[in-house]
């Protein structure tokens, strides 16, 4: 199963964009990992922009308002949906500033949180990729995750 990416707008943020750099480095070694850029625009443009390059994916939206979930359940979502057959490509869709319209959540397959806080999409990028890590190395075995 593949895994995309698809964020509003490049990390301009040093930290954030260094931290992006290191986690897609790391996961480039367990494969099946694309990031999809879009360039940034309203609400409106950017939902649709994303909707677009997701098509024919499991679509997942990340919106302060979804599913809270842990690592280990994250884990285990991902695999079911591995195992479903089905599925050939996860898609993350993470908005821009204005976060996604109503009908980019509704379109979507599961809409998640990385937290109750709302979070500036080039943290909330890096933060998905961190946990993505977490996950491969889960699968792995790889002593990363301590529960």
């Amino acid at each position: 199963m593949q895994i995309r990416i698809i964020v509003a707008g490049k990390p301009a943020l040093p930290y954030a964009k260094a931290g992006v750099e290191e986690y897609l480095k790391r996961l480039s070694r367990t494969g099946g990992h694309e990031l999809v850029v879009i360039k940034a625009g309203s609400r409106d443009e950017v939902s649709e922009k994303l909707l677009e390059r997701s098509k024919s994916c499991f679509r997942v939206a990340l919106d302060e308002r979804g599913e809270c979930l842990s690592t280990r359940e994250f884990a285990d979502r991902l695999e079911s949906l591995e195992m479903r057959g089905d599925v050939k490509t996860v898609a993350f869709l993470i908005g821009a500033a204005d976060g996604h319209n109503e009908a980019l959540r509704e379109q979507c397959d599961l809409v998640l949180t990385l937290s109750p806080f709302t979070l500036q999409h080039e943290l909330a990028l890096l933060v998905l990729l961190e946990q993505l890590y977490r996950v491969a190395t889960l699968k792995s075995g790889s002593p990363y995750h301590r529960d």
